[in-house]
């Protein structure tokens, strides 16, 4: 069985409601690391919003497992 690749979803496509659903699962899964000081989730999601909005950061939509997660542009 061969694994289809992620599909990127522009953020532009993305209700608002939508996008902050996609960033806030990101960013308040178990293991994400923001170092040793404590940071408000509404800075949290402002950070990701810039990286998306920003084109360093991408929203991938794994097909197979119908699940989004955000990549950092290399």
């Amino acid at each position: 069985m061969s694994q289809s690749p992620p599909v990127e979803i522009p953020v532009d496509r993305l209700t608002h409601d939508a996008l902050l659903g996609v960033v806030d699962d990101f960013i308040l899964r178990e293991g994400t690391d923001y170092g040793m000081a404590d940071v408000s989730i509404d800075t949290k999601r402002s950070e990701v919003l810039a990286q998306l909005r920003a084109g360093h950061a991408w929203i991938a939509f794994d097909p197979e497992r119908q699940s989004c997660t955000i990549i950092r542009r290399r």
